[in-house]
């Protein structure tokens, strides 16, 4: 991989400057809070309303349909950036930034407002393409606010920001979503969103030196032409791993927890003390912490301690940091999801978010670094291929798997057909797919169906089915196998890559 010369320091030479970085970038991390706190607002409850069984207002779609719109959500977030990038260079920053926030205000009402499969995807993917066209203009505006000196703790601010949107999120989701309904949750949404254009008034745009008179095609091209690097595809591919990885406890996890976490003493713990009663709610298994709540714990743990990590992890290479972030999130996924206890998850999140922190932020510094000064929103698209990629197949093989052997509704039905007198003479072939017809139970009433058959209540008949099926390992297991696998690719690659390049990355 060519290495070439960070930005020279008196580019940024006569820009006004607070705490030592230009008032732009403050201006884009605030603009990047605003996108993130309307993102994960939806985001850190969305699984629940599209697939919950038990979830009354929801849409009950089935696990393969969460799959599949989480895979399309991916492919447009994610990868259309690799391409958006050099767009984004061409014909500026600020524009592109206008042109996504438009979108992004559209997707979340039309996610507000559609419920039919069709109809919903569609807005997910208008918010998509708008958050595709979002991250590279944003990005490519902030690399060209930092200096290679203050490159790493710029990053790890800005990373820090970004969770700062993540924590409020879903705290304010948990209100909207219980005290207000389903509809304004996506509505208030799209109206912090709509918050950045009155932001995008507070800075002009930061030019970045590519050429102006490139067309459309040439930029396409030359964004396909960037991407021929062997070593930069390799360094792609085992970064995606990682991301298929972590976004298993984003992605799948909301839908986990509500099945078959127990947090009851958490729940009685904010009961008791000065936190809000909206953190412990009522369900059939008694009181429990709302998953959103519980995740929130990888958000929370960053905006107290990214800043200081970063300060900490400032002088170590980039890929060596990589390294150990992506062996502390694996061992937190593991934790986290090999347990049914609400206490130990968040021991996993702990050791997940460490990871993270380590991680995160680092995979923009070592673009951003390598990158050449007039290619930064085009390299800086490139690091959300490994997300786009991960998250594309991890959705796919989330819903399989969830949908096949993890999912309390559908265990039931399995239960009810293997081992009661459910299928009364009917034949059941082995299909989830054929689970309704066979047993003559419908997904979203199969388990209050089986309390009926077997006596047991809610606790226990959780319980029956987590004992019978072993969800945990079912689910979990593929996962951390591809997160080890990823780290074994990343420290060969990091010992080769020493060769390759002259920058100390």
């Amino acid at each position: 991989m060519s290495a070439s010369s960070p930005p020279a320091h008196d580019a940024l030479a006569g820009r006004r400057r607070v705490l030592g970085f230009t008032t732009g970038y403050w201006m884009l991390n605030g603009i990047e809070m605003f996108e993130r706190l309307a993102y994960y607002l939806v985001r850190s409850v969305v699984a629940v309303y599209i697939m919950q069984a038990d979830e009354t207002h929801g849409l009950h779609f089935t696990a393969a349909d969460k799959g599949m719109i989480y895979s399309l959500w991916f492919i447009f977030q994610s990868l259309l950036p690799t391409f958006t990038g050099g767009y984004a260079d061409r014909y500026g920053y600020k524009k592109t930034l206008a042109f996504s926030i438009t979108l992004n205000v559209l997707g979340y009402v039309l996610m507000a407002t559609q419920r039919s499969l069709v109809g919903f995807t569609g807005g997910v993917v208008v918010l998509a393409t708008g958050t595709a066209f979002f991250k590279p203009s944003l990005q490519g505006s902030l690399a060209q606010n930092v200096t290679s000196r203050n490159s790493s703790l710029g990053w790890g601010i800005f990373y820090w920001v970004v969770n700062v949107g993540a924590a409020i999120g879903p705290m304010l989701a948990n209100f909207v979503r219980h005290e207000v309904s389903w509809t304004a949750l996506f509505l208030v949404a799209a109206a912090v969103t709509s918050l950045n254009y009155l932001m995008l008034l507070t800075f002009r745009d930061f030019a970045s030196g590519a050429d102006k008179t490139e067309g459309p095609g040439r930029v396409f091209l030359r964004t396909i032409r960037n991407l021929g690097d062997p070593r930069l595809i390799a360094w792609l591919l085992i970064m995606s791993c990682f991301w298929l990885m972590m976004y298993t406890l984003w992605d799948l996890q909301p839908n986990f927890l509500t099945d078959w976490n127990d947090s009851g003493s958490i729940a009685r713990y904010v009961r008791a003390s000065f936190l809000p009663d909206q953190w412990a709610v009522a369900t059939d298994r008694g009181l429990q912490v709302p998953q959103e709540i519980l995740l929130n714990l990888n958000a929370a743990l960053i905006v107290l301690l990214m800043i200081p990590i970063s300060w900490l992890v400032r002088k170590l290479r980039t890929l060596e940091c990589m390294v150990i972030g992506m062996a502390l999130a694996t061992a937190g996924v593991i934790v986290a999801g090999f347990t049914n206890l609400g206490g130990v998850f968040l021991l996993g999140v702990v050791g997940f978010s460490l990871g993270e922190m380590l991680t995160g932020p680092k995979k923009n510094e070592y673009l951003g670094l390598i990158s050449p000064p007039d290619k930064k929103g085009l390299y800086l698209g490139y690091v959300n291929i490994p997300v786009g990629l991960g998250g594309w197949v991890g959705s796919a093989l989330q819903g399989h798997v969830y949908g096949h052997y993890g999912e309390k509704a559908v265990l039931a039905q399995k239960y009810l057909a293997q081992h009661t007198d459910a299928l009364g003479g009917r034949v059941w072939d082995g299909a989830i797919g054929s689970l309704d017809a066979a047993t003559g139970v419908a997904r979203t009433e199969a388990f209050a169906r089986l309390q009926e058959v077997t006596g047991l209540d809610a606790v226990r008949a959780t319980a029956l089915l987590w004992d019978t099926y072993q969800p945990q390992y079912a689910v979990w297991i593929p996962f951390a196998a591809i997160g080890v696998a990823a780290i074994i690719a990343l420290v060969v690659f990091t010992r080769l890559a020493r060769r390759w390049s002259d920058l100390n990355v």
